[in-house]
């Protein structure tokens, strides 16, 4: 055998093999996927610039600042949500909105709009009642099931109210694809919204226990007992009571572990 001709067709071979191997585009790994939440549309939004005794307070923003980090550590895009306040003068640069209800509406109902998924709203306030206070205005439980209805659609939707009385607000926002979860019974009064405290205690809880939990139901039941604990250390009387509403369409799909 002529070993330089066996070489020589052993060389021819390779080279086809590789310029076949390379002629085929490489294939590219899928993207990852995205988190459950990045195409949901959500809001904060702290309703009252005062405490109790009517003095200046930090204590919704506060809890309107925090909150909407931990929605962002669940996978809420930033660009899919609008943060808004009595005082937005007071946190330049941070894009926070004035908590007007033409502001609130427009802006629920534009990220509705720009997002495929459901919808994420929290308010921090002041109640009383006859509904929550949201700047100048007091909004009863009618008004804000028709933003959500407007907005949201037949999605789902998680609607959180942090605020004394805020249990009037299930009746009326209750459904199959919704969540609401309150901070006290429409009877009772929530706790901690002085001069001098940094959260509410309901708003407290739920940033206490947002790593904990898996789930709203899961937050529901950890925040439910953190509340309890803390009024009973504090001694406080008649009970805050949360409530919970969880639509049988939405039971065990939004998961964030």
């Amino acid at each position: 055998m002529n070993w330089k001709k066996s070489l020589a067709a052993c060389v021819a071979v390779i080279a086809v093999a590789v310029t076949g191997w390379f002629a085929y585009p490489l294939l590219t790994p899928p993207p990852p996927p995205q988190p459950f939440f990045a195409d949901w549309a959500a809001i904060v939004v702290a309703g009252d610039w005062r405490a109790q005794n009517g003095q200046p307070s930090e204590v919704f923003d506060n809890g309107r600042r925090e909150i909407a980090k931990k929605l962002v550590s669940i996978g809420f895009k930033p660009e899919n949500m609008k943060q808004f306040s009595v005082q937005p003068q007071n946190y330049p640069y941070q894009g926070i909105e004035p908590s007007t209800g033409e502001a609130i509406t427009y802006g629920l109902t534009n990220l509705g709009r720009k997002t495929l998924g459901g919808c994420m709203i929290y308010f921090t306030s002041h109640g009383t009642h006859e509904g929550i206070i949201v700047g100048n205005r007091l909004v009863d439980p009618t008004p804000m099931a028709d933003l959500v209805d407007l907005a949201c659609g037949e999605r789902p939707a998680v609607i959180i109210l942090s605020a004394c009385y805020a249990g009037q607000f299930i009746r009326a926002m209750r459904g199959p694809k919704h969540i609401v979860f309150t901070a006290a019974r429409e009877d009772r009064s929530s706790f901690g919204c002085g001069e001098q405290d940094e959260y509410t205690l309901f708003d407290a809880c739920v940033l206490q226990e947002f790593d904990k939990a898996g789930n709203f139901s899961e937050l529901a039941t950890k925040v439910d007992a953190c509340v309890s604990a803390r009024e009973t250390a504090m001694k406080v009387s008649p009970p805050s009571e949360p409530q919970f509403s969880l639509g049988a369409e939405v039971a065990y799909s939004l998961n964030w572990k």
